[in-house]
């Protein structure tokens, strides 16, 4: 009992087949019962649980992976069983009724690990989401406030209107009203009417 390898690279595919030991890994089988695909998680096993047994009580002797693969389905606990009925240790119905409570709580240990390893993904993904959201944010605000410092550089410092109106007002102010008046000293005059008297008396 082996394994067949098929599919893409890195994306490995397997048949479960029973083969001679001497003929080449993907050469020629006698029986396909089962497929296995390791590239879920957890892998999706196809077997034909009937088959399993028989070919272990013919006495096909499996390699280790594919050993693994039937511990995994119960076939080699319930060959197991199988074997212990034959020897008169157990009835049927109690080795039936073992491999039903294995079988069991096996089921319950699969869907616990898939539940789980979902939730993982789940929230994995939701961590992402928060990431990229918060990356959206903070990019979003950045280019507010470059936006908003633009359009604070663009406007004008004074309106063209009241600028044209202040060069016009100072244009119109005549030259008079911004100098200063010169007053003469008013004790001038009087110094000079004294002078005239004293040269008209002498």
């Amino acid at each position: 009992m082996r394994l067949q390898r098929f599919g893409k690279k890195r994306k490995p595919f397997y048949h479960i087949v029973i083969a001679d030991g001497r003929a080449p890994r993907d050469g020629k089988f006698i029986e396909k019962i089962g497929t296995y695909n390791p590239v879920h998680n957890p892998a999706v096993i196809e077997l034909d649980f009937d088959k399993a047994v028989q070919w272990l009580n013919n006495g096909a002797q499996p390699t280790d992976t594919v050993r693994a693969i039937l511990s995994y389905k119960g076939v080699l606990y319930k060959h197991h069983l199988l074997r212990g009925v034959a020897k008169g240790a157990l009835t049927e119905a109690e080795a039936e009724a073992k491999f039903q409570t294995w079988l069991t709580e096996k089921e319950a240990k699969i869907d616990a690990k898939r539940k789980g390893l979902e939730e993982k993904n789940r929230n994995e993904r939701k961590e992402i989401l928060d990431a990229e959201t918060k990356v959206k944010e903070a990019r979003e605000a950045t280019l507010a406030k470059k936006r908003a410092a633009e359009i604070e550089a663009a406007k004008p410092a004074k309106p063209v209107e009241e600028a044209k109106e202040e060069v016009e007002e100072t244009a119109e102010t005549p030259a008079a009203e911004t100098a200063p008046v010169a007053e003469k000293p008013a004790e001038e005059a009087p110094a000079a009417e004294e002078s005239k008297k004293e040269t008209e008396e002498k």
